[in-house]
């Protein structure tokens, strides 16, 4: 590939989510948006290596788009006219756009992208679409990804992620789903969606489900750069501040979290003095303003807090474990669930003793949801080990082994097992 046409891949990351966003205003539609959009990025590619980049590469990108998308209204219109089938859809919204959109392109006017930007990562992740569909769907959308650099992320083939961006952008048609942000109450349900979706991206990167590599740190850095975008756009939303501190925190852990090798290495046996000082800045700054907003605290708040606790101590025997506790007696309530809890019981046993966790953790062990769950004997296995009870937690180890599907975190807890010798 010439250098050319990584300048033009480089800014296309950075313009797509826009151009999307602008022409899908237009069109209402997300597929032939991105269509239009492809277009012009095809247009620059062809363009721009001989004539060179133009001084403003992003409005270039969007004029051709928008150009692309006001042909194909036209072109729409004529045949309603001849078909005597127009509709208020066809001829009044698209032919008032369509002649709005002309005047500005005509006299070089813009205007704000936020509300563009919004519509489409709300469109996105709407709720009828299944999560991984969602996940997929916003960082080709949102991300400028290629259905190749999502598969490798995902370590999926490439068809599978095609087909799935396919039958998403199908299933938001035939629902018909608005290009729109919901208001009032129903913003808040759908902006639960949102979070959970850019949250689903990061923790795919920080703890990868399966493969040879325990992280994947360009996943995270996707999910980070989406949380800001959010941020910015909704900084009035208390959970959006939340996401994006605990994702930022978690961020800083990232170069500690693997040895040289590229084996894990847990918490609290990681070198704190390579944790990013400044993403645990940042993340504090966002956990502050989200404290600071009107109402309760928010489930990714509340974990942020809990990251914080982590971040904020210089070491591991200076960790806050019953504060740690107290928070995720509050995420409990918030938020319940299986997971939550045991991650409540590991707090309670840093705290009070590993028998007072595993207590908690053997209360989980009839819970449907949890028999293939590796962490469940893996924590187990962690607890039993410390009450010196070796054989009971050497076979929760190579059990959470036989689950997991990560070759990494695998070597790990055969690791901890093999430890469990006499």
């Amino acid at each position: 590939m010439s250098a050319a046409a990584r300048t033009v891949e480089a800014i296309w990351h950075l313009e797509a989510a826009k151009v999307i966003g602008r022409v899908a205003r237009l069109v209402r539609d997300v597929g032939l948006a991105e269509e239009f959009a492809q277009d012009a990025l095809v247009a620059a590619l062809e363009t721009w290596p001989a004539k060179g980049i133009p001084d403003n590469p992003g409005a270039w990108l969007m004029t051709a788009a928008q150009r692309r998308a006001l042909d194909y209204l036209r072109h729409r219109r004529l045949a309603a006219d001849k078909a005597g089938e127009i509709s208020a859809e066809i001829d009044f919204h698209h032919a008032a756009a369509a002649d709005d959109l002309a005047r500005r392109i005509d006299e070089g006017l813009d205007d704000e992208i936020g509300d563009d930007l919004l519509r489409l990562i709300f469109t996105a992740c709407h709720p009828v679409l299944a999560p991984e569909a969602r996940a997929a769907l916003t960082l080709r959308l949102m991300g400028g990804l290629t259905t190749g650099e999502i598969a490798r992320a995902y370590l999926k083939p490439e068809a599978t992620i095609a087909q799935r961006i396919v039958r998403a952008k199908k299933t938001l048609a035939a629902a018909r789903v608005p290009f729109e942000v919901p208001r009032g109450s129903e913003l808040v349900g759908r902006l639960g969606s949102v979070l959970e979706v850019v949250y689903l991206i990061f923790n795919e990167g920080y703890s990868a489900t399966s493969g040879e590599d325990w992280m994947r740190p360009a996943l995270c850095e996707e999910a980070q750069r989406l949380g800001r975008v959010l941020a910015r756009l909704l900084p009035a939303e208390s959970e959006v501040q939340g996401l994006i501190a605990l994702m930022e925190i978690q961020a800083s852990r990232l170069q500690a979290r693997v040895g040289a090798g590229g084996e894990p290495i847990l918490l609290l046996d990681q070198d704190r003095s390579r944790w990013d000082r400044l993403l645990i800045r940042r993340g504090l700054e966002a956990l502050a303003k989200a404290e600071a907003l009107p109402g309760p605290l928010g489930p990714y708040t509340l974990q942020a807090a809990i990251a914080a606790c982590h971040a904020q101590a210089a070491t591991r025997e200076a960790t806050d474990w019953p504060r740690i506790a107290a928070l995720y007696d509050a995420l409990a309530q918030t938020a319940p669930s299986p997971v939550v809890s045991l991650n409540r019981a590991v707090a309670v046993a840093m705290a009070f003793g590993p028998a007072a966790g595993l207590e908690i953790v053997d209360a989980l062990l009839a819970e449907p949801t949890l028999q293939n769950y590796h962490l469940l004997p893996a924590v187990r296995g962690d607890l039993l080990a410390r009450l010196d009870r070796i054989d009971e937690a050497r076979a929760e180890f190579e059990k959470a082994a036989a689950l997991t599907q990560n070759a990494r975190e695998r070597a790990l807890l055969l690791a901890r097992a093999g430890g469990c010798g006499p």
